[in-house]
This record gives C-alpha cells, structure tokens and sequence, in this order.
C-alpha cells in the first residue's frame, strides 16, 4: 500500500504541475492544427504562452511558497543549550546519490544544499551528539547508492567519521523518514531521559515534516533552512528556471499535506 501511495503522489504531482501542462498545450495545439481546426489550436497555444508567464512571473509562486516557509518559525537555537535536545535529525532530498555518485566518484548536492551544510555546522558544534540522516531515494525507480550512503560518504570527506553518525537508507518520503527514524531514537534513548530531536529540512518542508512527527508522538525542534523567499515580493522579476523550482516545491507540499491529511498520517 505505501508503494502504490508513493508511486501515486509522484503522479499526481506531475499531472497538476503548471510547466507540464505547457507540453500538453502544445501537443493539442498542433493535433487541432492537424485537424484543420486553427482557432482551436491559436487557443491552446495562447494558453501555452500564459502558463509560461504564471510559472516564470516569481511573485505568482512566491507569495504562497512564502506562507509555508513561513509556517514555522525559526528557533533561537543560540539560547539553547545541547542539553535540551537528544541529538540531531537531517532529512534527505538534497543529496545526488544514484548512478552519478558511481559513474563520476563524487557526490553531487542539489538546491537544497544548506541541508547538508548545515548538518555538517552542527555536527561540528555539538560533537557528542548523535546525528540521524534519513533518506534513500524519492525516485520511482532508483539506482545506484542512497542518500544516506552518500551522505555517509560526506561524513567521511569532512572528517567528521568519528561522530556519533546513524544512516536510515530505506525511505522513500516523508512520512517513511519518519515512521523508520522512530525506533532508532528509541534505541540511542534507551535508557536515557527522552529529549527533543532537532530537525533539519527545507523551509518549504518543515510545516509538513513537523506534523508527521507529532502524528508519531515525537518531539522535534524545527531548525529550517533552504529559504526561497525574501520578506518582500519582488512584482518585476521574472525567471522561468526559478519559477519551475518554486512551482515543483509548492506543487510537492501542497500534494503531500493533502494526501498525508487524506490518509491519517497529519
């Protein structure tokens, strides 16, 4: 059943993405073309052109990729000391794994790099604290080496080897993050009075993330990185790469609270 739910999310997500339905607008503007039908196909093409402007236009992602990022404030970890957490949780995503890290020898690290860097920040600050990283693919169809087997290999390339490092290398989302990191907390705690995790992740991702872990009875202290948005939305700027990314981030949220509110897992 998770499967089917994982293989079903990456669908979805693709059909109601806004530069995909620009392909599919494009295709129907020239099968109209091809039947002799030109105002047909001047429509649909107009409506190629406009999902452009949407999804290059950055104020029409960003004033909602803001609210999630948003949505969870950031903690003054400053005035916290390693005594009031039990160790450190980082989410994959930002790690290239696959057949690249085979083919080329080198770990590649996506957008969200400021997981990785940030991880490695705190890691360095608290040496004595264990460190969960959990992910293995968001693919449908992976290949090569896990995120946590690279992340592993970062580790190792810092020297930073000699910490108290654990690697969850089966999840697919979420949610799987999570339910897969529960018993290996009970395990490190064992025997140790039970304290808040923090939790690294995107921004955009925290919100949801958050919740999953409260579902699971797990306390976490939200420490977001990987911001998209400024306080003030900037009305001229027009990027169509940036746009993309921001839509993809969006779409992925808004796709994974629903469906994860739809089943019990929020």
């Amino acid at each position: 059943m998770d499967t089917i739910f994982f293989i079903l999310s990456k669908v979805v997500q693709f059909c109601i993405e806004p530069l995909n339905w620009v392909m599919i607008f494009i295709v129907l503007g020239l099968l109209f073309l091809s039947l002799r039908k030109p105002h047909l196909s001047k429509r649909f093409l107009v409506f190629a052109l406009l999902d452009l402007l949407i999804v290059g236009w950055l104020p029409a992602s960003e004033v909602f990729l803001r609210v999630l990022e948003d949505s969870v404030p950031k903690i003054e970890i400053g005035k916290l000391s390693k005594e009031n957490f039990g160790g450190i949780i980082i989410l994959g995503s930002a790690i290239e794994g696959g057949e690249i890290a085979i083919d080329r020898g080198e770990i590649s690290i996506y957008s969200s790099a400021e997981r990785v860097t940030k991880a490695f920040e705190f890691i360095r600050k608290y040496p004595d604290l264990p460190f969960i990283f959990s992910g293995f693919s968001g693919r449908i169809a992976p290949k090569g080496v896990s995120e946590a087997d690279a992340f592993k290999q970062l580790i190792q390339e810092q020297g930073l080897a000699d910490r108290a490092g654990y690697y969850e290398n089966q999840s697919r989302n979420t949610y799987e993050n999570v339910v897969f990191i529960k018993p290996m907390i009970a395990e490190i705690e064992k025997g140790k009075p039970e304290k808040p995790w923090l939790l690294i992740t995107s921004a955009s991702h925290m919100y949801r993330s958050v919740k999953i872990f409260q579902k699971q009875s797990m306390e976490v202290i939200p420490l977001p990185v990987d911001y998209q948005t400024a306080n003030r939305l900037q009305w001229t700027a027009f990027d169509l790469v940036e746009g993309a990314q921001n839509w993809n981030r969006l779409v992925h949220e808004i796709i994974g609270l629903f469906a994860y509110w739809v089943t019990g897992k929020i």
